[in-house]
């Protein structure tokens, strides 16, 4: 067995996107060659209906698949095709632009004035980006939930784990998304594939990543207000895994 180690730790950028919506880039729009296929992350949870109401009116995209994953509040969303819906918390989109489409989502909220989400982008191969534009909604309910033995629960949006397998098909880049939470004061180990990217995200509670590389600890709002010493991050961590393995 062999183990990645953490190759770099990174904070987000405050980025003002759409008709003014205020969120989070964790990467993007620079040298993305570390996360490919993937060419943007932005984490869009907020609890100001100020901040984000504005949304994301009609835009165009094609060449890429962009994947809307929301927590809390809904999106409202449509597209020159004629096709309309509306995603609400544990949804999932996967819209692939191919050779163009223009769409806009609008984001509501929930009862609390919270808009909690995240949306993904992944290039397409030059063999597909003039492909037919298409979407998969997930509901929720469709969503594969795992619960280890430990209380570890991952919900498995795409690709195989731990036996079950995400209702995303079809993606060129055949990628594994999946959404874990870890119990406080477990460790677990998790397999990574050896021949793709891979990077975490924090955005709830906090943690280390640690084995074949030096402890490093990860924060976000959600955890305790103890100082922040050196070797943990703040705020929205994003966690690159090294392409290269060490002996577990």
């Amino acid at each position: 067995m062999s183990v990645r180690p953490v190759k770099e730790m990174l904070g987000t950028t405050p980025t003002l996107e759409g008709a003014g919506v205020r969120l989070q880039r964790a990467f993007g729009f620079g040298n993305t060659s570390e996360f490919d296929p993937f060419l943007l992350l932005d984490d869009f949870r907020n609890d100001r209906p100020a901040d984000y109401l504005a949304g994301f009116p009609w835009h165009p995209h094609r060449g890429i698949e962009t994947i809307t994953y929301v927590l809390a509040g809904t999106v409202e969303h449509g597209d020159s095709l004629g096709n309309r819906g509306s995603l609400g918390a544990g949804d999932v989109q996967w819209m692939t632009a191919g050779s163009g489409i223009l769409h806009q989502e609008m984001p509501k909220g929930d009862p609390h004035g919270r808009m909690h989400g995240f949306q993904l982008w992944a290039n397409l191969p030059s063999s597909l980006k003039m492909t037919r534009p298409r979407y998969q909604d997930i509901a929720a309910r469709d969503i594969p939930e795992i619960v280890d033995d430990d209380g570890t629960t991952v919900r498995v949006i795409c690709g195989d784990f731990w036996g079950k397998k995400g209702p995303v098909e079809g993606v060129a880049a055949d990628p594994r998304y999946l959404d874990v939470s870890v119990p406080a004061g477990k460790r677990k180990r998790l397999a990574v594939d050896r021949t793709q990217h891979a990077f975490a995200y924090v955005f709830a509670g906090s943690g280390t990543f640690r084995d074949a590389s030096e402890p490093r600890g990860v924060r976000n709002e959600l955890a305790d207000s103890r100082p922040v010493d050196a070797n943990e991050a703040a705020n929205h961590s994003l966690v690159l895994f090294d392409d290269r393995f060490d002996p577990a």
